[in-house]
């Protein structure tokens, strides 16, 4: 990474530690980008050039969030199906006490659920994420343009992946700690992939090299 390229990244993480301080002392409806500006000792601009959406400096791994579940579709073995590999992730992530799949503290979640714009933010993530798994899906199974059923395929495993993600924000304001959460969506998340077996557990499965 050259210097101009570190100073960057510098910036916005700079940038996106101290708004999310600030939205967590304030709430993030109180919270303005001139605030988030005069804290990071940039200019109003400049926080809009890294983040042009307010929403997305409280939920700044939006390009991860989305991209997740597609490139673990992308990326599976020779002789590994979609659901197979979305299982294999996500309970993966959850013995990592991966963030993106909700793994937060009580004060980030509750910042989040107590904002109408960051719910609504979150819901449009999920639907990208979405799009971007039917992509994959339709390419690695060759369907044809318009063929639906990469979108309906893509529809039932985000939906399990939504539903997932919003058990873990339940229980993290639940008080739950993470140890708990994770035994709790293990075996969520292995009744839910389950449940999706019969139906695509042929689905989509790489073919041997």
């Amino acid at each position: 990474m050259g210097l101009r390229e570190l100073k960057k990244q510098q910036t916005r993480q700079n940038i996106s530690h101290q708004a999310t301080r600030l939205f967590l002392r304030h709430g993030f409806d109180r919270v303005t980008i001139a605030d988030v500006a005069a804290a990071a000792q940039v200019a109003k601009m400049t926080v809009t050039n890294y983040f042009p959406r307010k929403e997305d400096l409280a939920l700044d791994l939006h390009e991860v969030f989305v991209a997740i579940p597609a490139r673990t579709v992308a990326d599976r073995p020779p002789g590994e199906s979609a659901l197979a590999a979305l299982r294999r992730g996500f309970l993966d992530a959850v013995k990592r006490h991966d963030a993106v799949i909700g793994f937060s503290g009580p004060e980030f979640a509750r910042m989040i659920t107590e904002s109408p714009a960051l719910v609504a933010r979150l819901r449009e993530f999920h639907e990208e994420r979405e799009d971007a798994l039917a992509a994959v899906l339709a390419a690695e199974t060759g369907a044809a343009p318009g063929d639906v059923l990469p979108r309906l395929v893509a529809a039932q495993l985000g939906g399990v992946l939504r539903v997932l993600f919003q058990e873990s924000m339940r229980r993290t304001l639940d008080g739950d700690d993470h140890d708990a959460i994770e035994a709790a969506l293990t075996e969520a998340g292995r009744a839910a992939f389950d449940l999706l077996e019969p139906a695509l557990g042929d689905y989509a499965v790489r073919p041997g090299s």
